[in-house]
């Protein structure tokens, strides 16, 4: 990923953030999906601040290939690791952990059922025996609004007790059904063998360091947008859901790792986000000067994707922590569109 002026940007609004830094002092921080959208910035986050506080970031992923390419320039302070979370640590030890592993986008849930189950359940094992083991440290699962399942229409917004509807027939269940799951797993080890932990349930998350796989409608829109096509809607758009830029994802997770109660989950918003999907694309295509087309989808990515209607996250929970989001949609995206185009620009000119 190229580190645009505006992403080198916004990552200094998370490191001015006034955490307090020297807990981690001496310690070793795992980041898993740290090639990923979430994990990606989190580690540029993570390894910004190291030399300071006199910590080490290790950066695992299943692919070297992915983490070289994500993290270009070395540190003595980043280890980089190869390795698939659903396969025993071996000899990884670390007592700090940031759980962001996952598939999590239509296309790998239909494609990959298992490997989407196994890594929010027997990954997630693997890595709360090995930090249970390692210390007094603490564990950040990144769980997902789809915990929620279908809103039963009878809230607005879904606060931390809710508790909706999930098809559990569907494969697209393997991925809702395995973040409740890993939770419980959480709760199991916490009331258990006294783990420290703390939930971020994340709406959906956009920004600048999406992959290029990542087949959600979002991403879908960004990518046509900053190539100048027109963005196409597989559905009517009438979904009203939730989403977050994310620097303030990452920012929350980290305001959650330093401030959060333990054995505690916090649903996790941007600001004046909740969105139609019409609504939404036609944003875009606003910003990027382009049309919005209707076109259904095909059967493989039909599979995939979520059957919710409206889930939309009340984030009161979070706020009364004092974190509070930074970035309305209408910011997120334009920044989310100039850093792309950015990117593809300078990989057209190289």
């Amino acid at each position: 990923m190229i580190r645009t002026d505006g992403y080198m940007n916004d990552l200094g609004r998370i490191l001015v953030k006034d955490y307090p830094w020297g807990r981690l002092s001496g310690r070793d921080v795992l980041v898993t999906g740290a090639s990923g959208m979430i994990g990606s910035v989190l580690t540029d986050v993570l390894v910004s601040k190291a030399s300071e506080y006199d910590f080490q970031v290790v950066a695992m992923s299943r692919g070297m290939d992915g983490l070289k390419q994500a993290f270009p320039e070395r540190s003595e302070h980043l280890r980089l690791v190869s390795h698939d979370v659903n396969k025993p640590v071996g000899d990884i030890v670390c007592d700090t952990v940031f759980h962001c592993a996952s598939n999590t986008h239509p296309r790998a849930y239909s494609l990959d059922p298992i490997g989407t189950i196994e890594t929010n359940v027997i990954g997630l094992k693997n890595l709360l025996d090995m930090a249970s083991d390692a210390g007094d440290g603490r564990f950040v699962f990144a769980s997902s609004v789809e915990i929620y399942g279908e809103n039963r229409g009878d809230v607005d917004a879904f606060d931390e007790s809710y508790c909706g509807y999930i098809d559990c027939s569907s494969v697209r269940s393997g991925y809702n059904e395995s973040k409740r799951v890993g939770e419980a797993l959480c709760q199991a080890y916490g009331s258990q063998k006294d783990l420290d932990f703390v939930i971020p349930r994340l709406s959906r998350i956009y920004g600048p360091s999406v992959r290029p796989d990542d087949s959600k409608a979002m991403t879908q829109f960004l990518f046509k947008a900053v190539s100048g096509q027109d963005i196409v809607l597989k559905s009517k758009g009438t979904q009203l859901f939730s989403y977050c830029y994310v620097m303030d994802a990452v920012d929350a997770m980290l305001h959650l790792f330093f401030n959060g109660e333990s054995k505690n989950a916090y649903n996790v918003s941007g600001k004046d986000s909740d969105v139609t999907l019409l609504s939404l694309a036609k944003r875009v295509s606003e910003i990027a000067g382009v049309d919005v087309v209707f076109d259904m989808p095909d059967e493989v990515e039909s599979r995939g994707y979520s059957k919710a209607t409206k889930a939309v996250l009340d984030i009161s929970k979070i706020r009364s922590t004092g974190w509070e989001p930074s970035y309305s949609l209408d910011e997120g995206l334009m920044r989310t569109i100039d850093d792309l185009s950015s990117m593809r620009s300078n990989q057209v000119r190289c």
